[in-house]
């Protein structure tokens, strides 16, 4: 019932992601979620952010932050991380993702998004046909409407974790990328 809002995978931080394996697994692009997923809402870049796109960027690996938020957010941030960018993304509209994808030069299934909420990143995701990895929000403030949506999405995430997740692979392998 919930299938289209499960991530293929779930990880406690972004930090913790290897991207080097999935580099080595064919990947060509990586695209992130800003706020809550990278660094807490509405902050600038971190050196630990910086440094974990550079060490992205090394293994070859393409990157875009695909964010809701308008320009002067949005254009700042990326700078610093010295990574593509798409703001004002509508997400969940399956056209933000392809246009990241097309920004980065790569096709919509040699990519993995990156984000902390189901109905709007993991969601957009799996529609556009991009694998998603789910990561729990850095902090817990954040603006009303994402306090009201983390209730609902602690409903869909009983469901993943109780039998849902069976039908979704929880960690990429060569076998299922």
């Amino acid at each position: 019932m919930f299938k289209i809002f499960y991530p293929n995978e779930w990880k406690d931080s972004s930090y913790e992601i290897d991207y080097e394996q999935l580099a080595k697994m064919g990947i060509k692009g990586i695209l992130f979620d800003i706020d809550n997923t990278l660094v807490p809402h509405g902050m600038p870049a971190t050196q630990e952010s910086i440094a974990l796109l550079q060490r992205i960027h090394q293994t070859g690996l393409a990157t875009c932050l695909i964010s809701n938020n308008q320009e002067p957010r949005v254009a700042p941030f990326a700078e610093a991380m010295e990574s593509d960018y798409l703001c004002n993304a509508h997400k969940p509209s399956v056209k933000g993702y392809q246009k990241a994808c097309s920004i980065m030069g790569i096709q919509t299934n040699e990519a993995i998004f990156v984000g902390d909420q189901l109905f709007t990143d993991i969601y957009g995701a799996n529609r556009a046909g991009i694998r998603s990895i789910l990561v729990k929000p850095i902090h817990p403030k954040e603006e009303i409407q994402i306090v009201l949506k983390r209730y609902l999405e602690k409903i869909v995430l009983f469901f993943y974790r109780h039998g849902g997740s069976k039908k979704v692979p929880r960690i990429f392998t060569e076998n299922n990328l």
